[in-house]
């Protein structure tokens, strides 16, 4: 029991730092931190930030990949009273210039891999601050910081406090950027000590790229029970059971997809991952099947599927895996979004706007709704007023379960009209699965003469492009048959995994003149 509910993301750290000072913090590769070490670390950098500034700046960039500079770095921000602004090195200089000025990022703290960018990304900007590991290859950037004194202690915050800003894509073609706040997180991470208890016994995988907010989700779920953070690098999917079983890992969270990749490396047999207790998948569609193979390789293990959107605070909902969850129970054969936590309100809403029984459009609100857009106008449209409350129009389709819990149906944006029929792409993806040799299936829609067509991708066995138009062609209307059908080894996939659906249909714009017959590709 926590004798003060905790409101900050100081605070967070500072439980994990009681129950296990000497215990271990962070894990990368073979190096450790415990949490006093971490504490004093950021302690330390958050004497340079405030430092170099006078006093607490309004916002720290913290341009690094997983390196103690990242994880240091994102508490230190937090410590100096500051909103964390997570950057990548792998990001276009012109979009990370674009979030910093966003943002409003006075001081940006740089590992050995973000220091190199920093010329390019300030553009010779002088009213940003520098700290780096790197001063040679931050020297055309800014002021760069190497030494003051440590804060004694983290630097006090309200509650309502900006604790972080994550960008998203923006429909504009600009990064849009969503501010989170301390007690938006208390909120969120109240509930998630509660449902996963875990102690300074349990190891946490890292998996999630820190500019995407289910890396916070590892970060401060972790610490907060004084448990050990281990980063997982990508090399650790080669034979993800022996990385599991090397660190002892308890606790797995990543994206969906993560599954496939293990399968078609053989590494998921039963019972190959026993020390597992729990897994957790978030970021996109769980499908029945990858999630029953996952859990057979870990059956010690509780599986859960977590939903909701960075407006949201990392997640809002979960369902916890049963073995009725098969690929022919399950709407579409995606693992249901289960039910919205306690401490949150949803409903469905029709075409209309209105509150409806049927399948239509979520919407939540409660304590985990962040205040704003730095833009207010990416908020357009993507709110309502009911009960005299704000509420967030999420985007996602759902159907609500015969017992209460949410089905994910798509994306509103998911939905498209072939000559004037509306259809859901999950829907054909999901046929297309039942195709035996096909592994993954994506469906895009694409602009043909003014005609919107669908293409079809998919991987697994080539030759099943032929069965999946006779097994289409076999089910559905002839409007729903994709007119391109390509096979690929190769998705592109974004920072954090994910299949990215817009370089998908990017793809298959470019292809679309090059191939008239269905079927070829």
């Amino acid at each position: 029991m926590e004798s003060i509910a905790p409101a900050t993301l100081a605070d967070q750290f500072q439980l994990g730092l009681a129950r296990a000072a000497d215990g271990t913090a962070l894990r990368l590769g073979r190096q450790t931190w415990t949490y006093a070490e971490l504490h004093d670390e950021a302690l330390r950098l958050a004497g340079l930030i405030v430092n170099t500034t006078g006093g607490a700046p309004a916002a720290v960039g913290v341009l690094a990949v997983r390196t103690i500079e990242c994880y240091a770095g994102i508490l230190a921000a937090v410590y100096a009273g500051a909103t964390v602004v997570p950057l990548s090195p792998t990001f276009p200089s012109e979009r990370t210039a674009a979030m910093i000025e966003a943002a409003g990022v006075g001081v940006v703290i740089a590992d050995r891999f973000g220091a190199p960018t920093l010329p390019a990304v300030l553009a010779g900007r002088t009213d940003v601050r520098v700290i780096t590991v790197d001063r040679s290859a931050a020297s055309a950037a800014g002021t760069v910081m190497t030494a003051a004194p440590a804060l004694a202690a983290p630097l006090p915050v309200a509650p309502d406090h900006p604790a972080y800003i994550l960008f998203t894509s923006g429909s504009t073609g600009r990064p849009k950027g969503a501010l989170v706040t301390h007690a938006n997180l208390a909120a969120f991470l109240a509930v998630n000590r509660q449902r996963y208890q875990l102690t300074p016994d349990d190891v946490c995988s890292q998996t999630f790229d820190c500019t995407f907010d289910l890396a916070m989700f590892d970060l401060f779920v972790t610490w907060s029970s004084g448990a050990e953070l281990v980063s997982t690098p990508v090399q650790a999917f080669l034979d993800l059971p022996a990385f599991v079983a090397q660190h002892r890992v308890t606790m797995w969270f990543s994206v969906p997809s993560v599954i496939g990749l293990v399968s078609r490396r053989g590494g998921l047999t039963a019972g190959s991952m026993p020390s597992l207790r729990w897994s957790l998948f978030c970021g996109e569609a769980l499908l029945a099947r990858d999630a029953q193979a996952w859990q057979s390789a870990a059956p010690r293990s509780a599986v859960e599927n977590l939903y909701g959107p960075t407006e949201l605070t990392i997640a809002c909902s979960a369902h916890r895996l049963t073995a009725q969850d098969t690929e022919d129970s399950c709407v579409n054969g995606v693992v249901p979004i289960g039910r919205v936590y306690s401490s949150l309100d949803a409903m469905v809403i029709g075409e209309g706007g209105a509150a409806t029984g049927g399948d239509g459009e979520l919407c939540v609100t409660g304590t985990q709704l962040f205040p704003c857009y730095l833009d207010p106008a990416d908020g357009e449209g993507r709110f309502l007023t009911h009960d005299h409350r704000r509420w967030y129009r999420t985007g996602d389709l759902v159907r609500t379960l015969p017992n209460g819990e949410l089905a994910f149906l798509g994306r509103t944006d998911h939905q498209v009209k072939i000559r004037g029929y509306r259809l859901e792409l999950p829907e054909l993806e999901w046929h297309m699965r039942q195709v035996p040799g096909v592994e993954v299936a994506i469906v895009t829609p694409v602009a043909d003469t003014g005609t919107l067509r669908l293409a079809a991708w998919f991987s697994g066995d080539p030759a099943a492009a032929e069965l999946i138009i006779k097994h289409l062609s076999s089910r559905l209307p002839e409007f729903m048959l994709p007119h391109w059908i390509h096979h690929t080894d190769d998705w592109p996939l974004n920072s954090n995994r994910k299949i990215d659906r817009r370089e998908c249909a990017a793809r298959a714009q470019q292809l679309a003149d090059s191939s008239t017959e269905r079927g070829r590709g």
